[in-house]
C-alpha cells in the first residue's frame, strides 16, 4: 500500500536510487494559498548532507509542482509534486547486492517479492520520505488557516533526555535539541558512535497547538489510532507513545485522569486525546527511533542463495536517523490531522447545512446572472 488517508489521501513514489521521487495528494479544498517557498522550507529541514550529524548524500530536494495549483491557489484537484535524485551512488552498494544487510528490510522485502533492489534499499528506504514531508507542506497550509500549529523537536539520543521542552530552541538547533542544556552531550554521543563507525537511536516530540475538539472517527478509525499508524510507517520508528504513553499503565487512576474545571482541563495526561477524538488541549506525542542500521562495522549474515557470509557496508549513512526522521513525524502528524478536519466535516448534521445552505438555485442564480447577460 503506497497511500495513507482517507479524504485528505497522499500516494508517495520512487525509490532511493531511482530517477525521481513524488506524490500525489488528493482531497485538497480549492482556495488555499499555496505557498511554494514554505513547502521548500520544509524540505530544507529534512533533506540531508547540511552537517555532520547527517549523511554525506547531497541533494537539493527541490520540488516541482505539476498539477492541481493555479495563479498560486489550490483548484480542488490532485497536487502532483516530484522531487529529482541528483546524487546517487548505486556502485557503493554492489558488494553487497546478493547479501541480506542485518537491521534492514532486504531479507523480508526479498522473500515477499522474490526482487533483491540492493541500490540503498530500493523503495524501503528512508528517502521515500522527502515525498511525505512535501505532502506534509501541503497539510500545513490547510492547517494554518485553521491556525493549528504542528512542531516538533528531538527530547532525547542515546538515553540522553532533555528536561525542557523548547521548540524554539530545536528549530534553531543542527539536531532540532529541545533542550540547550543537553544539546551538546546529544551531539557528542552521536559523533561517538559515528567515529566508532557505529549508530544510536533516538525519541522525537511532535506537539500539537489549537487543535479543535472532535477528531477523531471511532471506533476503527480513533485520533490516536491514526496518529500511531502514521508514525509507525516511518523508517525505523519502533514504539509510539501518546500522552504520559506507558507511565500510564504504572500509576493509579486518579492520577492518570485530567480532571476538568471551567477552564479546562487541569493536567494532560492523556495526550490531547479522550476516547480517540481530540479534546481541545495540546496533542503530544513521541516517537521513538531506532538505531540507524547501516553501519560500517563487519557482521554476519546470509546472502540470497542461503550461504552465510560477512556483510561490509559502504556508502554514505545518518548516524542517528531521529533527527531527521523528527521532520517526518511532524508531516505525518499535519496529514492525519488534516484528514481528520475533513472527516469531521460530516460529524453532525448542522455542518452540512451551513456548507449547503448558501448553495440554493436561487442563490446560484443570483451569483450566475451577471454572466448571463
Amino acid at each position: 500500500m503506497n497511500s495513507f488517508g482517507h479524504r485528505f489521501r497522499f500516494t508517495t513514489f520512487g525509490e532511493s536510487h531511482g530517477k525521481a521521487l513524488g506524490c500525489i495528494v488528493d482531497g485538497v479544498p480549492a482556495g488555499i494559498k499555496i505557498d511554494e517557498e514554505f513547502i521548500q522550507a520544509e524540505m530544507n529541514r529534512r533533506k540531508p548532507g547540511q552537517n555532520e550529524f547527517a549523511t554525506k548524500r547531497s541533494e537539493g530536494d527541490v520540488v516541482e509542482i505539476l498539477s492541481g495549483v493555479f495563479e498560486g491557489y489550490s483548484t480542488g484537484t490532485s497536487i502532483a509534486m516530484i522531487i529529482f535524485n541528483e546524487n546517487q551512488k548505486s556502485s557503493d552498494y554492489s558488494n553487497i547486492k546478493d547479501l541480506f544487510r542485518p537491521g534492514h528490510a532486504d531479507f523480508t522485502y526479498f522473500n515477499k517479492y522474490g526482487i533483491r533492489d540492493y541500490r540503498g534499499g530500493g523503495r524501503s528506504s528512508a528517502r521515500e520520505t522527502a515525498a511525505r514531508v512535501a505532502a506534509g507542506a501541503i497539510a500545513k497550509l490547510l492547517l494554518n488557516e485553521l491556525n493549528i500549529d504542528v512542531r516538533s523537536g528531538i527530547c532525547e539520543i542515546d538515553g540522553v533526555k532533555a528536561d525542557n521542552f523548547n521548540f524554539e530552541n530545536a528549530r534553531n538547533s543542527e539536531i532540532f535539541a529541545l533542550d540547550s542544556n543537553v544539546e551538546d552531550a546529544q551531539k557528542n554521543a552521536i559523533l561517538k558512535a559515528k567515529n566508532s563507525h557505529n549508530s544510536v537511536g533516538g525519541v522525537a516530540l511532535i506537539n500539537v497547538k489549537n487543535c479543535p475538539v472532535g477528531l477523531g472517527e471511532p471506533i476503527y478509525h480513533k485520533l490516536d489510532a491514526q496518529i500511531a499508524n502514521a508514525m509507525m510507517s516511518i523508517n525505523a520508528v519502533k514504539a509510539v507513545e501518546i500522552g504520559d504513553g506507558i507511565l500510564a499503565s504504572r500509576v493509579l487512576g486518579f492520577d492518570n485522569n485530567d480532571q476538568i474545571r471551567k477552564s479546562g482541563f487541569k493536567t494532560n495526561h492523556s495526550g490531547g486525546i479522550l476516547g480517540g477524538i481530540s479534546n481541545g488541549d495540546d496533542i503530544n506525542v513521541k516517537v521513538y527511533f531506532k538505531a540507524t542500521p547501516s553501519i560500517f562495522i563487519e557482521q554476519e549474515t546470509v546472502d540470497i542463495y542461503g550461504n552465510e557470509v560477512e556483510c561490509k557496508l559502504k556508502g554514505r549513512h545518518d548516524p542517528c536517523v531521529a533527527i531527521r526522521g523528527s521532520v517526518v513525524a511532524e508531516s505525518m502528524m499535519a496529514l492525519v490531522l488534516a484528514d481528520m478536519l475533513l472527516l469531521n466535516m460530516s460529524s453532525k448534521v448542522e455542518n452540512i447545512k451551513k456548507v449547503y445552505a448558501k448553495y440554493s438555485f436561487i442563490s446560484t442564480f443570483t451569483i450566475f446572472k451577471p454572466l448571463c447577460k
